[in-house]
């Protein structure tokens, strides 16, 4: 120090100016240096895993249609009379809902029983003449042509009554079409038609669709990767074994709530859509109380149960090059990016098939001030406290 002293004691008045300013600049930047708050640790949350029993669900698109669904067409061309129903009411089977004008039908009944009623006398008049000539025949009285040409006769006159009674039967089907009636119980759809409509049967809007929906069905498709998933997890020898062992599964309506009843699994098609890559699958759900209708939309939500799963925050991970991942805390305090495989989510949490066990600590936040070989302080939090703030 005295040294030093000596030195600027010799130094010209403007070269001992300079060195001083130079000294006091140096203390200072020594003094940030060693103040850097980037040198120290961060303080950050750090969450250890542990394993969880839990259930999940994979949700899947779905289109709901009512068990039958009838289009009620007019078979009689003709103009509607009455209607019977209106749009949205429920009908059991057999009711009438639509009545064609019959009048041209009942005459056109009315001409072929006219026409049954003389072929039949004309078969009469034919069997007479057969018995009248038949003893003849045996007592050589006339000749045996014209016991034939009789008997010719009476085949085509018993002909023409069968004919006749053809026409009776389709005039009596055609008049019956003009009254239309229910052929399952169900909710009407919607009727274009007016009273005083000309309808028949090549109108090409049916009268009204008709939705039997005491069963509904729920039609959900499953990718191809969800299907290998699906065919390498459940258990069966065939595909159909492993569709019958498929837990029940539950409908989430549009509104987030789940429909009360749960529904069954039934059929796969039988090949993948080429154009969306992608298999159909059809759930059978009750709906004794009419809550749904076709046309409605859901989400089919198939459970799968965990009896350890290691739980993973959602937002404890980050997403790098199509992989999900987590920053583990090591026993240095440094964290590493690491990849984790999901096998399942509830709410906000991912269930980790593989990457990450219980007992290992990974970063709850800060994550995007973080990379590989960063130091930081954790400070610990109980996964217990976060689960009551945010339950599964």
């Amino acid at each position: 120090m005295n040294s030093l002293r000596s030195i600027f004691a010799n130094l010209p008045s403007g070269l001992l100016y300079s060195a001083v300013i130079l000294s006091a600049m140096y203390g200072c930047g020594a003094s940030q240096a060693n103040n850097n708050p980037g040198n120290q640790a961060a303080p950050l949350p750090v969450l250890q895993l542990s394993t969880v029993p839990a259930t999940t669900y994979r949700e899947y698109s779905a289109t709901i249609e009512g068990r039958v669904n009838v289009e009620i067409r007019a078979q009689v061309d003709g103009i509607l009379e009455k209607i019977f129903v209106d749009e949205g009411a429920y009908v059991k089977a057999g009711q009438p809902l639509f009545k064609i004008n019959d009048r041209l039908y009942n005459e056109q009944l009315s001409n072929a029983n006219a026409s049954l009623l003389a072929a039949q006398a004309n078969l009469e008049k034919a069997q007479v003449e057969v018995d009248r000539i038949t003893p003849l025949v045996k007592n050589n009285v006339v000749s045996e042509v014209q016991l034939k040409t009789a008997q010719s006769t009476y085949a085509a006159a018993k002909a023409a009554v069968a004919q006749a009674q053809a026409m009776v039967g389709n005039a009596r089907i055609n008049n019956g079409y003009t009254l239309i009636t229910a052929p399952v119980s169900g909710y009407i759809g919607r009727i274009p038609y007016k009273t005083g409509a000309l309808v028949g049967r090549s109108e090409p809007q049916p009268l009204t669709v008709l939705s039997d929906v005491s069963e509904v069905y729920a039609y959900f498709s499953m990718s191809e990767p969800d299907f290998l998933q699906f065919k390498n997890n459940t258990e069966g020898a065939t595909i159909a074994d492993k569709v019958k062992r498929l837990p029940k599964v539950e409908l989430q309506l549009a509104d987030r709530t789940i429909y009360p009843e749960k529904g069954t699994i039934e059929t796969m098609e039988g090949q993948f859509d080429k154009t969306m890559g992608a298999v159909s699958f059809r759930a059978t759900f009750p709906n004794a109380a009419g809550l749904l209708r076709s046309g409605n939309t859901g989400k089919i939500r198939i459970p799968e149960q965990f009896e350890q799963a290691v739980l993973v925050p959602a937002e404890a991970t980050y997403e790098l090059q199509d992989k999900v991942m987590v920053f583990v805390v090591a026993d240095s305090n440094k964290v590493a990016g690491v990849p984790i495989t999901i096998a399942g989510k509830s709410g906000n949490y991912y269930f980790v098939e593989k990457g990450v066990k219980a007992g290992q600590r990974i970063v709850y936040s800060g994550l995007d001030r973080l990379h590989d070989g960063t130091p930081v302080a954790p400070q610990l939090m109980s996964l217990d406290s976060l689960l009551k703030a945010k339950p599964l």
